[in-house]
């Protein structure tokens, strides 16, 4: 078994957070994929999953492995992928599929650039909030977060985003602030389709995490219907932080639960295992991925209200 083998599936078993659901990407049994999950174990000499009753998640030597793995996996690909179109020039027809935040925000504003450098490149981009499959669906690359869905493609984490629960300072004034997880209980959660929280929401500070007890009131699968309802006062949700900061600075929404951390939301770049390699497939998660890079380090921190016991 060659060493890129088993770091990718190491990669696929911590996206998926399932020994079972990493057999089914990787078309093996789960026997098969524990047992190269020990290989790479005693390759390396470190432990790299927590086994637990839930499903797998890295241990500190397993997060180290994960991020070196993606960087070496990536590498190959674009080396390859250069190899291969060498001579070829940017172009023809590039669909791509992203959801609406993500897209508007984002993703719209690089492709556009993308679009003026390259004279022979047709860029065809779909904003979408269901979950698509980029095979059967004909799409050169999918962008999403939270899940992906059932796909025949090849799908990988790109990045994560940092996340925060929010509500409109009226709705706290009516209901109470949270001073502590078990709060949540007496506050309705707006949910997204894809966060599915099946009663429960992890919560972290200090490095301990608290399964929050969590009471939806409303789920959908369009963002603006999730923002008008929060901001109408039907409750809290949450969102990456990027996406409501101004708002959260400038009165609108506040903060819930602000010494407390909420679950990193992953981001996906998803595409056809068929179509094989593709500089523009490539140039694009890069660019996406650049991206996030400077959202997440560059952003200026949010103003939060005082919060009361």
């Amino acid at each position: 078994m060659d060493r890129l083998s088993l770091l990718e599936t190491l990669i696929v078993a911590l996206d998926e957070g399932s020994l079972n659901r990493a057999a089914q990407r990787r078309d093996m049994t789960q026997s098969a994929v524990s047992q190269q999950i020990k290989q790479l174990e005693a390759l390396v000499g470190h432990q790299l999953l927590h086994r637990t009753a839930q499903g797998v998640r890295a241990t500190r030597s397993g997060a180290l492995v994960y991020a070196h793995a993606q960087d070496l996996l990536g590498g190959f690909d674009r080396m390859a992928a250069e190899l291969d179109q060498m001579h070829n020039s940017l172009s023809g027809d590039f669909r791509i599929s992203v959801n609406s935040f993500l897209g508007r925000g984002v993703i719209g504003p690089m492709l556009l650039d993308l679009d003026r450098r390259h004279d022979d490149l047709n860029i065809i981009m779909r904003i979408e909030d269901r979950l698509v499959d980029v095979v059967r669906e004909n799409y050169d690359l999918a962008i999403r977060t939270g899940r992906l869905g059932d796909t025949d493609g090849v799908g990988r984490r790109i990045a994560s985003l940092e996340t925060v629960l929010f509500a409109t300072p009226e709705y706290l004034d009516q209901k109470g602030r949270p001073s502590d997880p078990e709060d949540l209980k007496h506050l309705k959660f707006i949910q997204h389709h894809e966060d599915q929280t099946k009663g429960f929401f992890p919560l972290t500070r200090n490095g301990t995490e608290h399964l929050a007890p969590i009471r939806v009131g409303f789920t959908a699968d369009d963002p603006d219907l999730i923002m008008r309802a929060v901001g109408s006062g039907s409750g809290y949700t949450r969102a990456p932080l990027f996406f409501v900061q101004d708002m959260l600075r400038d009165g609108t929404f506040e903060q819930v639960l602000p010494h407390w951390s909420a679950p990193e939301k992953d981001v996906f770049a998803v595409y056809p295992s068929r179509h094989g390699l593709d500089r523009r497939r490539d140039l694009v998660i890069d660019g996406v991925i650049e991206r996030l890079q400077e959202i997440r380090h560059n952003r200026p921190p949010p103003r939060l209200h005082a919060i009361t016991a």
